[in-house]
């Protein structure tokens, strides 16, 4: 029998005003750690990507998923990225970071990158599925992975799976912290 599913099953917000997206900035400043991931919409050619549509950031008390086309986040966005005393955790960022970056500037602070230190820690399967697995103990659904994240009005399946691997890439920061993973040798990615 496989490992039971994890998903996240707290608040997901989702700001659609100027006063949601202070709310939520003011909620992720208040965090020592937040779990980060970017979706974008699928690209079925060779050679062609789009842009992030979605930005995920997780904090211990919900998940915001902010909309891309939805408000003008660039600014709280870039000022949550570049806050050098707000640990951004995250798995395979690099991509993540530099698409964010062709849509607005800031300069990534703080953010760590736990494939990268399950790598040098010896792990082969770095995932965030893969790692979920070893240290959550259950499997995340990759269902609506290569959905529509362009979409106004995103499904609930879709906003439970954006949830859910940013509140696992917070997760796997605190139990890699409590076991004492992220020594010396594991520094932040920027």
């Amino acid at each position: 029998m496989g490992l039971p599913i994890v998903r996240y099953c707290g608040p997901i917000r989702s700001p659609s005003t100027d006063e949601d997206l202070h709310r939520a900035v003011q909620e992720i400043r208040s965090e020592r750690v937040v779990g980060f991931d970017t979706e974008s919409r699928p690209s079925f050619r060779k050679g062609k990507s789009h842009a992030p549509s979605l930005v995920q950031i997780a904090t211990s008390h919900s998940v915001h998923l902010f909309q891309l086309a939805r408000l003008d986040c660039s600014h709280a966005l870039a000022d949550v990225l570049g806050n050098a005393t707000i640990i951004k955790a995250g798995i395979a960022l690099t991509r993540d970071l530099a698409e964010l970056q062709k849509l607005f500037p800031f300069t990534p602070a703080n953010v760590v990158d736990l494939g990268d230190i399950a790598k040098r820690r010896g792990m082969e399967q770095t995932g965030l599925r893969n790692l979920a697995g070893l240290f959550l103990g259950g499997r995340i659904t990759k269902g609506p992975q290569t959905s529509n994240w362009a979409r106004p009005n995103l499904s609930p399946n879709q906003l439970c799976y954006a949830a859910t691997d940013a509140w696992a890439c917070r997760e796997l920061y605190l139990r890699f912290e409590a076991l004492g993973l992220l020594s010396h040798d594991a520094r932040p990615v920027t």
